[in-house]
């Protein structure tokens, strides 16, 4: 079994060389490499992983032009990867180098194809606690994931799952949600988490209102069938309050009001535009879902007459 490790590394100068020398002794006796993908860095980040890269025969360097993006970086690192699984570890050492192997143990054990890391106790700020939260609620009504799993920037990522997900070539690539248009075949396992040592989150307001936004908007159609469902809704209303005007209407013994008429008006013109919407969205979203490299089905394997193993 060959094992690669992916660290996206931003402005991490002072973290990022002690990190890969704990993970050539933590994993000395795996079969593993590692991709450093330096995100923009604004400090002597690139200096460090070029001096690791040629310090280290198993150590891959990846240097951006500019700063894409968390995600990004990944996506380029998973490109790179060689292993039957990849691990995604922070470069900030809030993830324990350690917990790989615990990683490695629970996907064999179980055959899963991702796992996530899960702490017991999270030592990052509040803000970020909250972000990580909004996100996680978002992305279990967005993309199926199930209400009880954490997604974690610490992950384990099995080979065929990488396949799919690299074939991906969009400007604005969401790993969870990638990960979850692939397989559901996914678990959690508890590591530890430690408090940040050196430097500063990145994590601020406009970098969550981005990942929000490309979460609710980029992985889903459900914004979509949201209009769809309230249109329908406004149009059942719409619908029986046009029932009542017409027995009114022949019933002299009913009081209708004069604005009546005006508010069915209303409704039955917005809720007829919400449901257009709703269907043109639909066909707008089929081609964005296309577009985006979403397949239509996910080998896990194939036996039979005719088939090579």
């Amino acid at each position: 079994m060959k094992l690669s490790v992916i660290i996206p590394v931003y402005n991490s100068e002072r973290t990022i060389g002690p990190l890969v020398e704990r993970l050539q002794d933590c994993l000395s006796g795996q079969d593993f490499d590692v991709v450093l993908v330096n995100d923009g860095s604004r400090d002597e980040s690139e200096a460090v992983c070029q001096r690791l890269e040629s310090r280290y025969s198993n150590v891959t360097f990846v240097s951006l032009r500019k700063n894409f993006g968390e995600f990004n970086a990944v996506l380029c690192g998973l490109n790179h990867v060689a292993g039957k699984y990849a691990v995604i570890i922070d470069d900030d050492f809030q993830n324990p180098p350690e917990a790989i192997l615990t990683l490695v143990a629970t996907a064999e054990q179980g055959n899963y194809d991702v796992v996530y890391s899960r702490y017991a106790q999270k030592e990052h700020h509040w803000f970020r606690n909250l972000g990580s939260w909004l996100v996680n609620t978002l992305t279990t009504y967005s993309i199926g994931k199930p209400r009880e799993l954490y997604l974690s920037s610490f992950k384990l990522i099995r080979r065929e799952v990488i396949n799919e997900i690299i074939r991906y070539k969009g400007p604005y690539p969401y790993i969870d949600g990638l990960i979850f248009r692939v397989t559901r075949h996914v678990t959690s396992v508890e590591v530890p988490h430690h408090a940040r040592t050196e430097g500063r989150s990145s994590y601020t307001i406009r970098k969550l209102v981005s990942l929000f936004l490309n979460v609710f908007i980029g992985y889903s159609l459900w914004p979509i069938r949201l209009f769809t469902v309230l249109g329908a809704g406004l149009f059942a209303i719409s619908l029986l309050l046009g029932v009542y005007l017409l027995v009114g209407w022949v019933t002299p013994s009913l009081s209708i009001p004069d604005w009546g008429i005006i508010v069915w008006a209303i409704g039955m013109g917005v809720s007829l535009q919400m449901l257009f919407l709703g269907v043109l969205g639909e066909y707008l979203g089929k081609l964005f879902m296309a577009y985006s490299g979403m397949p239509a089905y996910v080998e896990k394997e194939r036996k039979g007459a005719g088939v090579n193993d």
